[in-house]
């Protein structure tokens, strides 16, 4: 295979050989999406609904329930389909929408990640200035900047990434199309370079959010630990308890894929982590979100029961 102009398709890593193996993970992935697709539902259901959750942190958190959606609906489905049909070809069409959709999400979830941390900044280091720095048209320029720069830089990335010609085979070491797997199949070394270096850029901007992260939270347990009130203390930092367990995750998980020793790589911990990272997360934010915020667990449960209530 010479380049890739005569390149159709690629061909991802397969979870099990054996059909049974195979049975078990369409199974498992089906339970994982329909519980990511029910709960954030769930969640957008709510905030849309309830006027009491019409707020700066409801507003972020019905768009991180979309980009958690969208980052789920991009990957799993075709493993799905892969292991069910007993196939592990993905067309080269398809990969680049894959490749384009996973980058947009997860740069636009880390984006409003950051966003909410300002939010909860505000919320306790200025809680008189509050409905000023976070009205309701600031809330929304900030979300479509999230949103923008999501689709930015999955675009860039994108483009440079399928403008390489490819020459070293069509396999993929991972069950979805990501950059790094397809660059290890170029042979244009100034395309490559290209490449590393807008990843590179993105990893700066990555870390700038990151360090204004961990800036806020330093602040805000300095603040949190001034309350005089035992109870005080504890239900403020319960309001910051789920975002700092949701960033928690997704930081951990994915530095761990992208920054694990070479020496300890194999297929199947690759197959493992990159599971981790890009499926659990979104998940599990939902949960982790309603276990902390009793107002959107009673909205939850007051939806619920009119839903049982009128099919009896």
């Amino acid at each position: 295979m010479s380049n890739s102009s005569s390149l159709t398709h690629f061909l991802l890593l397969a979870f099990a050989d054996r059909r049974e193996l195979q049975l078990l993970h369409f199974w498992l992935f089906l339970a994982i999406s329909l519980a990511a697709l029910l709960a954030n539902g769930l969640i957008l259901s709510a905030v849309a609904c309830d006027h009491h959750l019409h707020t700066p942190m409801g507003f972020f958190l019905l768009n991180l329930s979309l980009t958690d959606l969208g980052s789920i609906c991009t990957t799993v489905p075709k493993a799905m389909h892969n292991s069910l049909r007993d196939t592990t070809t993905i067309s080269y069409m398809g990969c680049a929408a894959q490749l384009f959709f996973f980058a947009f999400f997860m740069s636009a979830e880390f984006s409003l990640l950051t966003i909410m941390c300002y939010d909860r900044y505000v919320a306790i280091c200025k809680p008189l200035h509050y409905g000023t720095l976070l009205g309701s048209r600031t809330c929304t320029h900030m979300a479509a900047a999230a949103w923008a720069t999501g689709f930015l830089n999955a675009l860039l990335h994108t483009a440079n990434t399928f403008s390489l010609p490819l020459c070293q085979g069509n396999a993929l070491g991972q069950f979805f199309c990501e950059i790094p797997h397809i660059l290890k199949l170029s042979c244009s070394h100034s395309g490559y370079l290209r490449e590393i270096g807008l990843m590179v850029v993105s990893a700066f901007l990555f870390l700038v959010c990151f360090v204004f992260i961990v800036f806020s939270y330093v602040q805000i347990f300095r603040a949190v630990l001034r309350i005089p009130s035992q109870q005080g203390r504890y239900k403020a930092f319960s309001t910051c308890l789920p975002h700092l367990v949701v960033v928690s995750l997704f930081l951990s998980t994915g530095a761990f894929a992208y920054l694990k020793p070479s020496s300890i790589s194999s297929p199947s911990l690759d197959l493992v982590v990159s599971v981790l990272y890009s499926v659990v997360p979104p998940s599990l934010n939902p949960l982790i979100y309603s276990l902390r915020n009793q107002e959107l667990k009673d909205t939850i449960r007051r939806m619920m029961t009119g839903c049982f209530l009128k099919k009896q």
